[in-house]
């Protein structure tokens, strides 16, 4: 594994392709090339969405919306939604307890939670430089999917004690996660919508569905440090991602691109070295909430978009197919 991860500092992610479950054909490097001779596309800004249309405007606006999204989508792949309606406190306590999760757990703690596979999902601590088998990201990581939290559903409760080092933590992120869970049908149904489809063909696979709330906290970097970029990649070239206050990014993500027919792609992204020197030194933290479907179901090209491109597949196949990029071979479901 360690020969492998040296080798992917300097690979591109043709070097990987064999894993991929959708098309991709970009070239890219895995990490921010040294001499940072990489393209950006400085004038490119990804379009801000403001989901309020949809969730509380008439039926013009929601046809808006549907457009707008979609067209942002197909583009790259990303949009920034507003009007979300989340209250930006929230986001806020999460922010504060990723930093005191990761700096007061102390490590012998942490390595009790050591991640490993629940279903679809590798969950539970990565150490720093750990979280991929393919490069030494300067980065911790935490995933929570649905079965570490205590959300209300059918069966008996879960114990808390066996996915979080302090339990008093869940609490802060199970408030936040069912607040994004109330915007998953809505967008959803948009990007349905904007196919071509029954909006609503996803409304019983994606209720109560599975998660994974993933937390990244980023420590300060000492001189010697490299780490590894922030773009996304849009005809071959990077784009930087600056997104208002108070905003969600959407990213359609590869189930999306599959089931899409290839209409909506699946956009190559990468965390990056802060431009201004002065925030390299200050920890920074990201939690993003990827949305799965539970283990069993199937994914099949949605109908309507054409000869599909793509044959059936288990969620758990598909999945961690993909994943196993990153954690080895062993970690495909039937391996």
């Amino acid at each position: 594994m360690e020969d492998r991860r040296s080798q992917g500092v300097a690979a591109t992610n043709q070097e990987f392709i064999r894993y991929d479950q959708v098309e991709k054909r970009q070239t890219y490097h895995l990490s921010e090339t040294a001499d940072g001779a990489e393209a950006f596309d400085e004038q490119y800004a990804i379009r801000t969405c403001d989901l309020g249309r949809f969730l509380r405007g008439g039926e013009a606006d929601r046809r808006a919306f549907v457009a707008e999204l979609g067209e942002a989508l197909r583009d790259i792949g990303f949009a920034v939604l507003e009007g979300h309606g989340i209250d930006p406190r929230l986001h806020d306590r999460a922010h504060d307890e990723v930093i005191d999760l990761f700096t007061g757990t102390p490590p012998e703690e942490k390595m009790r939670f050591r991640a490993r596979r629940h279903g679809s999902v590798n969950q539970g601590y990565f150490p720093i430089k750990e979280t991929s088998g393919i490069h030494p990201d300067l980065v911790e990581g935490w995933v929570f999917c649905r079965r570490a939290f205590d959300l209300g559903d059918p069966g008996p409760a879960p114990r808390l004690e066996e996915f979080w080092p302090r339990p008093a933590a869940e609490r802060v992120f199970r408030e936040m996660c069912l607040a994004h869970e109330k915007l998953i049908l809505p967008v959803m149904q948009s990007l349905l919508a904007g196919l071509g489809c029954d909006p609503h063909f996803y409304d019983q696979r994606l209720t109560r569905t599975n998660f994974g709330q993933r937390l990244n906290y980023y420590p300060p970097l000492a001189p010697e440090d490299e780490a590894s970029g922030a773009g996304r990649l849009r005809n071959m070239k990077w784009v930087r991602l600056s997104p208002p206050a108070g905003t969600i990014i959407l990213n359609t993500g590869d189930y999306m691109q599959r089931i899409a027919n290839d209409l909506l792609p699946s956009t190559t992204h990468r965390v990056s070295l802060p431009r201004d020197p002065a925030l390299r030194g200050r920890a920074r933290v990201s939690f993003p909430m990827a949305i799965y479907l539970w283990e069993d179901e199937l994914l099949e090209v949605l109908p309507g978009l054409g000869a599909p491109k793509y044959p059936p597949v288990r969620a758990v196949e598909f999945h961690t197919r993909i994943t196993s990029k990153y954690y080895g071979d062993d970690y495909a479901a039937g391996k």
